[in-house]
């Protein structure tokens, strides 16, 4: 399903819709590793945007987005702290180096990957707090919001790794 770049490719025949979505994320993640493991230490954890995150920040915020989305909103299970990748309205490591946070975002996505391979694109998430009040979304709307949040990070990512001197473009 891919074009010689790693590229989901959209004339390529999949065996599914979620095949689809998956095959976009797990092009986007490895994407996000590739570029943040391309990065000196010290520029993992620095910032060059008036924002102020860092890469390994930003890693961690969708490591927890992917959580927060699909274990805790989906599938209505508890994870302790949805918002851990958060302090002071900043995204947040904590006390996490460089290795654990891409070890949490690997183990993270293969865990999204194990919900989405355990249940229909139709089906509607579990009630409770992540929806604020509003009907639980479909599985399908949830991986579209994840495809969506994890390219425009990529293309912020982008841009920072370029300022570090890293490597850009696919």
């Amino acid at each position: 399903m891919t074009d010689a770049s790693g590229f989901p490719a959209p004339t390529t025949p999949c065996a599914s819709r979620a095949g689809v979505l998956v095959g976009y994320l797990d092009y986007f993640r490895t994407q996000l590793l590739a570029k943040v493991s391309a990065l000196s230490p010290a520029e993992q954890s620095r910032s060059l945007v008036p924002l102020g995150w860092s890469p390994l920040e930003l890693v961690r915020h969708l490591t927890y987005v992917e959580r927060r989305w699909l274990v805790w909103g989906f599938e209505g299970q508890d994870v302790g702290d949805p918002w851990g990748d958060e302090r002071d309205g900043r995204w947040y490591v904590g006390d996490r180096d460089a290795k654990q946070v891409l070890e949490d975002f690997q183990a993270q996505a293969a865990v999204t990957n194990q919900v989405v391979a355990c249940h229909d694109l139709d089906e509607v998430g579990a009630p409770g707090p992540r929806w604020d009040g509003a009907p639980p979304a479909t599985l399908e709307r949830v991986l579209l919001h994840l495809v969506q949040e994890h390219a425009r990070h990529l293309g912020h990512l982008d841009v920072v790794v370029e300022l570090a001197g890293g490597p850009t473009g696919e």
